[in-house]
C-alpha cells in the first residue's frame, strides 16, 4: 500500500461515522495540508458512493486539523442517480467541525452529453527534470508533505518574487510512484506554493477558506503539470485559479481558491 492510502485510510464505527487519524507527514509548518485533510474525507465518501470519480468538490474550512489526534467524519448521502450523486460529509476534531464538504460524484469514463470542443491548453514549461524541488528552506517553513509529495517548480518561478506576477507552476507527483488518480488530484489542487509569493516573495500564513474542484477526467500514469494564478488580492483575501494537465497534456482538473494572506 502506498502512503497516501495508507495514510487516508478509514475505518466505520458502529455509529456509521468513520474514524481514523491524522498523519503529521502531510504537514504544512505545524498544520496539516488542507488538499490532504479534503483526501480523508474524499475517502470515507469512496466508501458510502457507487460512483467512482469526483466530478465537483467544494470544501470550506472551519478551522486548522490537528496532526497525529484522531478524527470522525460524518458523510450524508443526499442523493444517489443514474449519472450522478451527492453528498456532504463534515471532519471533525476534539468535538469540533474542521471541514465541510459538499459532493458530487460520477463516472469520467462515461459520455454524459456532448463531448468538449474547447481544449485548454497547458502551460508551455520546461520538463520535470529541469524544474526544481519545492524547499522549505525557500520558504521559510517546514513542509513534511515534501517527504510524501514531489512538487518540482518551474525554475523561473521557484525563488521568491522571481515570477514577477502571482503565478506558480511546475509538476506533481507521489513521492512513492503511487498512478494518480482522480481522489489525488484533489490532493494535488492544494499542494503548491501560494501564487502570490510569485510576486511578493514569501508570505505569511496563507490559510485556505473555500475550495472547489472540478475534476474534468481521469489522469493518464506519470507526472501531472499545475499552474496557479491569483486573480485578485485585496485585504489579505486571495482568489486563485488552478488548473492540472496529465503526462499526455489533457486537462484534468479545474480549482477556484477563497484564502487569506496573513502577515
Amino acid at each position: 500500500m502506498h502512503f497516501f492510502d495508507e495514510e487516508t485510510a478509514v475505518s466505520k464505527s458502529p455509529d456509521g461515522h468513520w474514524h481514523g487519524v491524522v498523519s503529521p507527514e502531510w504537514n504544512i509548518g505545524e498544520n496539516p495540508n488542507g488538499g490532504y485533510l479534503l483526501s480523508l474525507i474524499t475517502s470515507a465518501l469512496t466508501h458510502e458512493i457507487s460512483h467512482p470519480d469526483p466530478i465537483s468538490i467544494t470544501t470550506h474550512y472551519l478551522r486548522p486539523g490537528v496532526p497525529d489526534a484522531e478524527f470522525q467524519i460524518a458523510v450524508d448521502v443526499l442523493r444517489v442517480g443514474r449519472t450522478l450523486s451527492n453528498a456532504r460529509a463534515t471532519l471533525i476534531q476534539e468535538g469540533k467541525p474542521r471541514l465541510e464538504v459538499t459532493a458530487v460524484y460520477g463516472d469520467l469514463c462515461q459520455t454524459v452529453g456532448v463531448e468538449n470542443t474547447i481544449p485548454m491548453r497547458p502551460p508551455q514549461i520546461p520538463p520535470e527534470p529541469q524544474c526544481i524541488d519545492r524547499s522549505g528552506d525557500l520558504q521559510s517553513i517546514n513542509l513534511p508533505i515534501m517527504n510524501r509529495l514531489n512538487v518540482r517548480l518551474h525554475p523561473d518561478q521557484v525563488m521568491p518574487e522571481q515570477a514577477g506576477a502571482p503565478v506558480i507552476s511546475g509538476w506533481i507527483g507521489f513521492k512513492d510512484s503511487r498512478i494518480p488518480d482522480t481522489r489525488s488530484l484533489l490532493l494535488f489542487c492544494d499542494a503548491f506554493p501560494p501564487s502570490p509569493f510569485g510576486l511578493l516573495g514569501n508570505v505569511g500564513w496563507a490559510p485556505t477558506v473555500e475550495l472547489t474542484v472540478h475534476v474534468r477526467q481521469r489522469p493518464t500514469p506519470g507526472w501531472v503539470l499545475g499552474e496557479f494564478k491569483t486573480d485578485h488580492l485585496a485585504g489579505g483575501r486571495m482568489i486563485e485559479s488552478g488548473a492540472l494537465w496529465d503526462s499526455s497534456g489533457a486537462l484534468v482538473a479545474q480549482s477556484r481558491q477563497l484564502g487569506l494572506i496573513l502577515n
